[in-house]
């Protein structure tokens, strides 16, 4: 099976969800300190 060359178009479109994704986590980790520095 050959495998189907990524566009550069799907590269950046992989590369921004997985940023999206890391950015999210680390704001709702980043809320879940915050949260707990301040009680």
């Amino acid at each position: 099976m050959q495998r189907k060359k990524k566009t550069r178009f799907q590269k950046i479109t992989m590369v921004a969800v997985w940023l999206m994704l890391i950015a999210m986590l680390g704001s709702l980790i980043f809320g879940a300190i915050a949260s707990l520095g301040v009680m």
